[in-house]
């Protein structure tokens, strides 16, 4: 039999909380899973921006997705579809990151303000080589984030731009005296500075912004950081753009060499169920050798953040630095007969357990990771909602996001998982529990289950030491098929069901379904 614990190091939980490291135990033994909470050891915040959300001008992602125009028969606030804004509050939307990805260094922010019928109509080289006619711009940005309620996360051009323009850019938006770009401000309809909460210096600079070595990109940083000055209440703070994968030298060189202020260094991970570009696997219609494949890559996540942090906590001993996951989630080939640049997928309940395991990583190590961004919100790769003309669905991974709400801003609690199996396929293997606690602000308490294993239910039993638990009450997400999805024809066929249990001898067993995500509050 073996235990794994969960410990605290300088404020930090390591990272076996999730017990992702391989453990032996026969796969087949019932009821001897075991999950111990410590609720009296507090742990770090689960920052509520580790659920952000990210909206680039890609496909239709934006544009039909979300906005369609204040003229337009679909039901709008400002051009913000009603129907998308609402289950979009319903989630909690807490921080939105925009304008892209790939597309904000080549976005140059003077395109979109004043009169929309007279914006420039540019070309989005990126994503299709469609028309980009700048309707959404800063000012529709803003009122996005406003409708949402959520922070805002705006990326600025260093790729194709200057240190110059995106000074001005948040001169524009958060200028409080009466300078010219304010008053321009005033002028295209909004008095008030616009709150912008992160700035990013460029995006993905070893790759579509701009092919730079990390040394060449942390020079640029230095000298466009300089210029960026606002009113103190309006300053954001300052993301720089990290590396991606099994790649830590970008962290390692930034927290090193960066002189100026940073607030935080940003990592692209995505999920591939083959790990090949070329050829990344199916949304839909995939076997069992996908669906471990998928879990076990999703799963490096762990070791990829822990990896990042170890540089950080070298270079950045007083955790001044934040490690910002602003682009994961899961990249399949695109869907047949749809434009490949648009990135449209169908999200099933594969999707729901890869980002219910991405949220328990993520919980473990929230000292650090403060921001995440799955990519994307509509339409567009791991999406909440999709959209067809005036209908909408929401996807399995809106539901798992959903599900997940009472873990935002609550307090993350040490467990321990022991004697937790294995789950395997052919010669892969991964554990099959994976879970996560927390004190929500409410004051109760929480615990997030994935079962991994498509095939068999398991039992848990919960212990919280030094309290006596009477039942869980929560939600279940899960279906028959691995690959269950929603449809249009059939937009519920996989939603959250009530999931209930009381404890019995004063004992509290857990019955957990095959591929299967559960929130529970423990009474």
């Amino acid at each position: 039999m073996q235990t794994l614990k969960t410990s605290f190091k300088a404020g930090v939980f390591s990272a076996v909380v999730l017990a992702f490291a391989t453990m032996t135990m026969s796969a087949h033994a019932a009821n001897e899973v075991s999950i111990s909470i410590d609720a009296k050891k507090a742990g770090p915040v689960i920052n509520k921006n580790i659920y952000g959300q990210f909206a680039e001008h890609l496909g239709t992602g934006v544009y039909e997705g979300m906005w369609v125009g204040p003229d337009s028969p679909i039901p709008n606030t400002k051009g913000w579809r009603n129907d998308v804004i609402g289950a979009l509050k319903k989630m909690h939307v807490p921080l939105v990151r925009w304008p892209g990805g790939c597309f904000a260094d080549e976005y140059h922010w003077r395109d979109g303000i004043g009169a929309r019928e007279s914006r420039p109509v540019k070309m989005n080289t990126n994503w299709g080589n469609v028309e980009e006619r700048n309707a959404v711009g800063t000012h529709e940005f803003f009122d996005l984030v406003d409708l949402l309620g959520a922070d805002s996360y705006v990326n600025g051009n260093l790729g194709s731009g200057t240190a110059q323009e995106m000074a001005e850019w948040l001169e524009y938006m958060t200028g409080d005296g009466k300078s010219t770009l304010a008053e321009l401000r005033r002028k295209n309809g909004h008095d008030k500075p616009f709150k912008v909460d992160f700035f990013a210096i460029g995006n993905e600079a070893w790759g579509c912004g701009g092919n730079m070595t990390a040394a060449h990109y942390t020079n640029l940083y230095n000298q466009s950081v300089s210029f960026l000055k606002a009113p103190k209440a309006y300053m954001p703070k300052i993301i720089a753009s990290g590396g991606n994968d099994d790649d830590t030298t970008w962290t390692d060189y930034l927290s090193k060499n960066i002189r100026t202020r940073v607030d935080g260094i940003s990592f692209h991970y995505y999920t591939l169920p083959t790990g090949k570009w070329e050829k990344k696997g199916l949304a839909i219609g995939f076997g069992e050798d996908q669906w471990i494949s998928t879990l076990k890559n999703t799963l490096r996540m762990d070791t990829m953040i822990k990896n990042n942090v170890a540089k950080l906590e070298k270079n950045d001993p007083k955790n001044k630095i934040s490690f910002d996951v602003d682009e994961w989630g899961t990249w399949y080939d695109v869907e047949p007969g749809t434009n490949p640049g648009f990135l449209y997928q169908q999200s099933s309940l594969r999707d729901a357990v890869v980002a219910a395991l991405n949220f328990n990583i993520f919980h473990a190590h929230a000292d650090r990771v403060r921001m995440t961004n799955i990519a994307q919100m509509v339409n567009v790769l791991q999406a909440m909602i999709l959209t067809e003309k005036d209908k909408m669905l929401l996807t399995p991974t809106y539901h798992a996001f959903e599900m997940y709400v009472p873990f935002q801003n609550a307090t993350a609690l040490p467990l321990t998982i022991a004697n937790n199996p294995e789950y395997s396929f052919g010669s892969t293997s991964i554990p099959e529990v994976s879970a996560s606690a927390a004190r929500g602000q409410d004051g109760k308490l929480y615990l997030s289950l994935v079962n991994t294993n498509p095939n068999k239910d398991v039992s848990v039993d919960i212990n919280v030491a030094g309290e006596k638990l009477n039942a869980a009450k929560g939600r279940i997400l899960t279906a028959k098929a691995m690959d269950a999805h929603n449809t249009f024809a059939q937009p519920q066929a996989v939603q959250p069901a009530s999931f209930n249990a009381s404890a019995k001898a004063g004992k509290l067993t857990l019955n957990i379904p095959a591929k299967a995500v559960v929130v529970v509050t423990l009474e």
